[in-house]
């Protein structure tokens, strides 16, 4: 069965998130053949939808407006409404992200839609689409099929492979104008505490640490191997309540869920509640002192000794190897 899907695009400083190009390979999953339509809400934002195209999208429609340039639930739901009433799409695929799972929710209210969260796997099975999404902090897996009219799906990040991006693919760009009312949130200001780089929620590599680490400065060997690495740095929250890092960096049950290619884990006891968020990383590697630690339970690779004299032995490791490969 052919359908039409609209695939929410999300962009940060300027660039399109990669969650979005995977959730246009979900989206053409759901289509079964039929069209996929990127959508793209925001400032100055029209110079990205070709980007779009050339990931699978048929065509983006885009809407341009000052009260977008910062997410709000109420300037994107009116927006998306807009493009739905046009389009009649038969389902709407975002990101497991701050804005998927602010909007999503909202929307399937809207729409009536049925909505599954924080799917990792989409297929067709015998004419169904069947979502994977992972639940009891990860301990199981159910597969969803949606039997309502709209199919509406939030897609985690480093989950779904991209489709290969070609510069060949052309398709239509259009620009529709939404008269966005008086929003009831207006941001002001956007502060960013976490570390410059590498976005934690989509890093392919996190560096992550514990109470281990023992104070800020103890994350600056781990910040120095995901920089190495191309990664991301992240946290317990037992490093995030001791004060040695912000809480933007928290990975685990009450903070981000993550699935990068490769985790390691510095100092980190491994409590249930900190795997809950990175358990299902596909390679994890585990640095600690203790040999009877948890995290050694569920690491790929262990690595019993000090910290602070492993992590630099491996950025020294890593920088040879990389730079004999240049």
């Amino acid at each position: 069965m052919k359908r039409k899907i609209l695939v929410v695009g999300e962009t940060r400083e300027g660039k399109i998130r990669s969650v979005s190009f995977e959730a246009i390979s979900a989206g053409k999953t759901i289509a079964q053949g039929g069209e996929v339509i990127g959508v793209l809400a925001g400032s100055s934002i029209s110079p990205l939808a070709v980007e779009l195209i050339h990931f699978g999208a048929d065509r983006v429609i885009i809407i341009e407006d000052k009260k977008l340039e910062q997410y709000t639930s109420d300037g994107y739901a009116q927006a998306l409404t807009a493009v739905m009433e046009q389009e009649q799409p038969d389902g709407i695929v975002l990101g497991h992200t701050a804005l998927g799972k602010d909007l999503s929710p909202r929307m399937a209210v809207k729409w009536d839609a049925g909505l599954v969260s924080d799917a990792i796997s989409v297929k067709e099975e015998n004419g169904e689409i069947v979502f994977t999404r992972p639940i009891y902090s990860g301990k199981a897996f159910e597969k969803v099929i949606v039997e309502s009219k709209v199919i509406l799906a939030t897609i985690r990040p480093n989950n779904i492979t991209p489709l290969e991006k070609n510069e060949q693919r052309s398709g239509a760009v259009t620009s529709i104008v939404v008269p966005i009312a008086d929003l009831r949130t207006v941001i002001q200001e956007v502060v960013r505490k976490a570390a410059g780089g590498v976005d934690l929620a989509e890093a392919k590599v996190v560096v992550a640490g514990g109470r281990g680490v023992k104070s800020k400065e103890g994350f600056e060997p781990l910040q120095k191997l995901a920089n190495i690495l191309g990664g991301a740095v992240g946290a317990s929250r037992g490093a995030c309540d001791a004060d040695y890092c912000d809480y933007s960096l928290q990975i685990g049950q009450t903070g981000k869920v993550i699935t990068p290619d490769l985790y390691i884990a510095c100092g980190i006891s491994g409590a249930i509640q900190h795997l809950a968020g990175m358990s299902n990383s596909k390679v994890i590697v585990a640095i600690n002192k203790d040999p009877e630690a948890d995290i050694f339970k569920i690491a790929d690779y262990g690595i019993v000794g000090d910290l602070f004299e492993v992590v630099p032995l491996l950025t020294e490791e890593f920088k040879k190897i990389k730079e004999k490969s240049v």
